[in-house]
C-alpha cells in the first residue's frame, strides 16, 4: 500500500492559495481519474482509497498534518518510504518540481509536522516551486492566491503532477521517478 499526500489548509479561505498546492494536485488527479473523496473523522483528513494506494488530504491544518498521515500510515501499515508528500516550496521558481527521498523539513511547517509524527525523515516529497516576493511576509504570500498568469501554467503543472501521481502508484523505485521529473 502507497500513501499520496497533498498538503494544504481545510476551507474556502485557502482553496485557491499558493500553500494549497499539494491540495490542489489531488484534486485534479482526482477530477482526471474520476475519484471521490470521503470526508473522515477518523483520521481527521479527505480521504480516497484505491486498489494499492491512499490519496489523503489532512484536514488538520498545514502546521498539524503529521497528525492525519501517521493515523493512516499505522491504521493501514504503510512504511515512510512508501509515503510521497506533496507541498508548496519558497525556495524553488513558480511550477519547478523537486522530488527527494528523505531530508529536514527545509524549513516547511507541515513537513516538519510529518517528520515528527512519523519519528522519521525517510518519507518521499515533491516539492512544488510557489516563488518567493520579498516584499512580502512569507506568510502573506503563501496564504495568497494564484495570479491569473500562475494560474494557467498550475493548470499545465497539474498534468505532470497526475503523471508522477500515476508514476509513483506503478513505479517500485522513486529513485527512477527522481530521474524523471527532477530534470524538466
Amino acid at each position: 500500500m502507497k500513501l499520496i499526500v497533498g498538503l494544504g489548509n481545510p476551507g474556502k479561505k485557502y482553496k485557491k492559495t499558493k500553500h494549497n498546492i499539494g491540495f490542489l494536485a489531488l484534486d485534479s488527479y482526482a477530477e482526471v481519474n474520476q475519484i471521490k473523496y470521503k470526508k473522515s473523522i477518523k483520521f481527521t483528513s479527505e480521504i480516497a482509497k484505491l486498489e494499492n494506494s491512499i490519496l489523503l488530504k489532512p484536514k488538520t491544518y498545514m502546521n498539524n498534518s503529521g497528525l492525519a498521515v501517521v493515523k493512516v500510515a499505522k491504521y493501514y501499515n504503510i512504511l515512510p518510504e512508501n509515503i510521497v508528500v506533496i507541498s508548496d516550496d519558497l525556495n524553488l521558481p513558480f511550477a519547478k518540481l523537486r522530488l527527494r527521498q528523505n531530508g529536514s523539513a527545509g524549513g516547511h511547517n507541515g513537513i516538519k509536522s510529518i517528520i515528527n509524527h512519523l519519528n522519521s525523515e525517510n518519507f518521499n516529497r515533491v516539492r512544488v516551486g510557489i516563488g518567493n516576493n520579498k516584499d512580502l511576509i512569507m506568510k502573506d504570500f503563501v496564504l495568497s492566491n494564484f495570479t491569473k498568469s500562475e494560474t494557467q501554467i498550475l493548470n499545465e503543472l497539474t498534468i505532470s503532477l497526475n503523471n508522477l501521481i500515476d508514476d509513483f502508484i506503478k513505479e517500485e523505485r522513486f529513485e527512477t521517478l527522481m530521474n524523471k521529473y527532477n530534470k524538466k
